[in-house]
């Protein structure tokens, strides 16, 4: 399925009163839904590729993927990694970039802590809700 194909997907679901909508082509599959209060038409939708983590899976102990996309554990290629195992990183630091739809999106710690394992390889694809990071939250 085309970028284009997709992106008129989105348009008419967004105009829609539908919450969630699928579709699989071939090996593809793609699900939107949308994320707020009520799901009121004209509200942005989140494009999805597999279904979401149930709410008990999440742990604070992690840093997940907020989107799918690409992993990118440096700004370039040439740089170093913006964190390793054994980092202090404070909250609002950067420690991956991940790419959805040719957009670079700086993905931040939400609180002080400490890298105990990196989970994901650079230039691998991940999932909405998937762990990158494996933290030790460090006391205020």
């Amino acid at each position: 399925m085309d970028l284009e194909k997709i992106e008129k997907l989105v348009n008419i679901i967004e105009k829609s009163s539908m919450l969630e909508f699928s579709i699989q082509e071939g090996e593809t599959k793609i699900k939107m839904s949308r994320r707020g209060s009520a799901g009121v038409p004209g509200e942005p939708l989140t494009v999805v590729k597999t279904e979401a983590p149930a709410e008990d899976t999440v742990d604070e102990n992690y840093i997940i993927s907020p989107i799918v996309g690409t992993f990118y554990s440096a700004p370039s290629p040439d740089a170093e990694a913006f964190v390793k195992v054994g980092d202090v990183v404070k909250a609002g630091q950067t420690v991956c970039i991940l790419e959805a739809m040719k957009l670079m999106n700086e993905i931040e710690s939400d609180y002080d802590c400490e890298i105990e394992a990196v989970l994901v390889s650079n230039e691998q694809k991940v999932e909405y809700g998937q762990p990158l990071f494996k933290v030790k939250k460090l006391s205020d």
